[in-house]
């Protein structure tokens, strides 16, 4: 029965609207006071029950809500027969809660429009090599699918074959297409615009980054910072103490009519819907827009950061270094080249990858007894020779004989901007390379609106060489810049900042830093979408795109703002309105609740201004 009337609150609502108007009409109309009453009476008992019932759920679980104040109230003001009272009252009431509920509904559409652009059927190759249109939980690891123009991709995945521009908006934020060919890989709930692709499923269902995605902003939405929690405990005892003015009022006074206005004056319902209803219309702007904020509580401390650390490669440069410099110390050029390609092919690191591009097709030995040493470089035999690549410590270490020629071309090279990659055999150097990495477009900009916004520390960490490490910082203006750390050596120098009481967040890839993500105050990953960087960070910027940085932290001091502006306004719309029943003539219940159910319509709209929020 309960949870008939509760579903039909809606209509519950209307009705009394209805009756409250044949009561006003028939009074003012046709001066008919019986029809008046009895409308009113009506109107005042059909309201009260779904609010009543709300009121009993709630003292079962020992909580005094705003629903009890407003049932103590309403059922006071029927027994003294301030019908009109009543009847208002309710039905204010039910009419607060539907366009709150409303409105809620609105600033929840980001995780709405991501659901509604999730896949529902793909192409998938059958054992006779046709695809036939399948239910998308048909689709498993390793499934061919075809995908054409239009089409939603159903899951992650590369292309095997074909090429295409893809709208990855739903991933990334960015609704430029991206050209996709063979060995590109694709997220689900993205849309190939044109061409035709043959993808092999990576990832299904709800390991897809799109329905990771779903489940993080899902989980941020519902999640309480803690201001939301302050104004919980704050709830459970002010609806009490509200209660107990009202009998003190009434003690005093023996004027039931103002202790039953105190009670409905004194209701919360704006300061209880304010800070949640900013979180969710924060949260979902981000996630329309590749910035993923996991949870409330990122926001109140990201919102306060002062001092914001990066590591260098692939976050304020591309990622994707160059061989620039090389000088060679023998005349047997090929066979040392031949050697160097073969050790650096078994790293996945990215200066590795950068020799392998810049030697290009050459013969490969066997390389035996490969030995990695820790931010050093890589030591190992290939045709019985010793071959040792790395920095200037690992040739230290090695005994490698550095001549004064070789220390100027060492000086001369870090100059530059360099990472150096040194390569030796049986103890002799052979040759040396420098490594460039260009900083990303945009950058110098981005930290300019970073210190705009108030952040006074911008440090970069890295395990390159100091040169270049402060050639980037001179170049980008940052405050501090620290090389040859180790990633030990980073979380390090991050607990000394939070140990000066610096509010700190940390800028990463999400892999070889998670150390340093995990320890700051905000860890913020440069992800592409990738599993790691959504599980160990707070904040995913998609598509490892740095211009979200300023917006997420605009963002997060929009929302912070926003909730203090909400609470500003609920609690002085009460106070005025208690301040109104003891210095003022005018002050009646139905005043009161209008006032109230006003002010929390002003909050969730003053939230949902963030729905539409940008950087300037």
């Amino acid at each position: 029965m309960q949870r008939f009337v509760l579903g039909k609150k809606n209509q519950i609502t209307l009705i009394s609207a209805v009756l409250i108007a044949v009561a006003f009409i028939s009074k003012l109309g046709f001066k008919n006071d019986d029809v008046f009453h009895w409308a009113l009476i009506a109107a005042s008992i059909l309201g009260i029950v779904p609010i009543a019932i709300q009121a009993f759920q709630a003292l079962k679980v020992k909580v005094v809500s705003i629903d009890v104040l407003v049932t103590i109230a309403v059922t006071g003001a029927f027994f003294i027969k301030n019908f009109e009272e009543s009847a208002i009252v309710s039905f204010l009431f039910l009419f607060g809660a539907y366009l709150e509920q409303r409105t809620l509904n609105k600033t929840r559409s980001a995780i709405k429009e991501l659901t509604e652009m999730a896949p529902e059927s793909a192409l998938k190759q059958m054992e006779n090599g046709e695809f036939r249109e399948v239910e998308v939980d048909e689709v498993d690891v390793g499934d061919i699918l075809l995908v054409k123009t239009g089409a939603k991709v159903p899951v992650d995945g590369t292309v095997m074959s074909g090429e295409g521009y893809i709208n990855e908006a739903s991933i990334t934020g960015e609704s430029v297409p991206v050209n996709k060919k063979a060995n590109s890989g694709v997220y689900a709930g993205t849309i190939l615009e044109n061409g035709t692709i043959q993808i092999v499923a990576d990832r299904v269902g709800e390991d897809t980054t799109f329905g990771k995605i779903i489940e993080l902003v899902e989980e941020a939405q519902d999640s309480k910072s803690e201001a939301e929690r302050f104004i919980d405990r704050f709830s459970k005892y002010y609806t009490p103490a509200v209660l107990l003015l009202a009998i003190i009022v009434w003690l005093f006074s023996k004027d039931i009519e103002l202790a039953i206005t105190i009670l409905v004056l004194g209701c919360p319902g704006a300061l209880v819907i304010g800070v949640p209803v900013s979180n969710v219309a924060g949260i979902g702007n981000g996630a329309r827009h590749g910035v993923l904020l996991k949870g409330s509580e990122v926001i109140q401390d990201f919102s306060k950061v002062d001092a914001i650390v990066f590591d260098k490669t692939g976050t304020l440069t591309i990622g994707n270094p160059k061989v620039a410099d090389t000088q060679y110390y023998t005349d047997n050029v090929d066979e040392v080249l031949n050697c160097l390609a073969s050790v650096e092919s078994e790293s996945d690191h990215p200066l590795a990858k950068a020799v392998v591009e810049y030697i290009g097709d050459t013969k490969l030995f066997t390389v035996e007894n490969t030995d990695v040493v820790k931010g050093g470089g890589i030591v190992a035999a290939v045709n019985n020779q010793r071959v040792a690549v790395g920095n200037v410590a690992l040739m230290e270490k090695e005994n490698v004989y550095l001549s004064d020629k070789v220390r100027e071309d060492i000086a001369r090279f870090e100059k530059k901007g360099n990472s150096l990659v040194l390569t030796s055999i049986d103890g002799e150097l052979k040759v040396l390379m420098g490594i460039r990495d260009q900083i990303r477009p945009g950058v110098k900009e981005d930290l300019r609106k970073l210190k705009k916004m108030g952040v006074k520390d911008l440090i970069v960490l890295s395990g390159d060489n100091q040169g270049t490490v402060d050639l980037v910082a001179s170049e980008l203006g940052l405050t501090e810049a620290h090389g040859n750390m180790l990633p030990a050596d980073k979380s390090a120098y991050i607990e000394k900042l939070k140990a000066k009481g610096k509010i700190v967040a940390f800028v990463g890839d999400g892999v070889n830093d998670s150390p340093s993500l995990a320890l700051a105050d905000i860890g913020i990953a440069m992800g592409s979408g990738t599993d790691v960087a959504i599980e160990t960070s707070d904040v995913v910027l998609m598509n490892s795109d740095f211009s979200r940085l300023p917006v997420a932290l605009g963002l997060t001091k929009a929302i912070a703002n926003n909730m203090l502006q909400n609470i500003i306004i609920a609690v002085g719309v009460v106070l005025v309105l208690l301040a109104g029943v003891f210095f003022s003539e005018w002050m009646n219940m139905s005043i009161g609740m209008l006032a109230h159910e006003a002010s929390i319509l002003v909050v969730i709209l003053n939230s949902m201004r963030l729905l539409r929020y940008k950087l300037r």
